[in-house]
């Protein structure tokens, strides 16, 4: 698993934007997606909902947040 994709899911989480996160990762929006789809490959599980430009979090992507913020901070 690449921190790389735990930071842009936790950015996308917290922004509730792929395209707000890919400005603060200075990516484009579809390398975010890639990043997130990545990881939910990895996982065998979506992450979020995606309704049209809005994303919220499934259950699973509530699981995963708190420990992809508790990874970025012993990583720093």
């Amino acid at each position: 698993m690449e921190t790389q994709n735990l930071h842009a899911f936790a950015l996308v989480a917290e922004s509730g934007s792929f395209s707000l996160a890919a400005e603060k990762l200075h990516l484009t929006q579809p390398a975010v997606s890639k990043r997130v789809a990545l990881l939910e490959q990895q996982l065998g599980s979506t992450l979020f909902d995606r309704i049209g430009r809005h994303v919220t979090l499934t259950e699973a992507g509530r699981a995963l947040l708190p420990h992809a913020r508790t990874i970025e901070r012993e990583l720093l």
